[in-house]
């Protein structure tokens, strides 16, 4: 879940606004990794929020 103004509660994970950023970070699992999630998780709704 996008969160622009940082104001949920738990664990989160910060991200460039970039594609190249998003990108490295997929490549990397390093969503699974910052939220301590196992798996792969959805991040449609971060590419379509970079995406426009």
């Amino acid at each position: 879940m996008v969160d622009e103004s940082a104001a949920l509660p738990g664990r989160g994970a910060w991200l460039h606004p970039t594609t190249q950023c998003m990108q490295k970070a997929l490549q990397r699992k390093a969503f699974g990794r910052a939220l301590r999630v196992p798996g792969v998780l959805d991040t449609q709704q971060i590419e379509n929020r970079l995406n426009g």
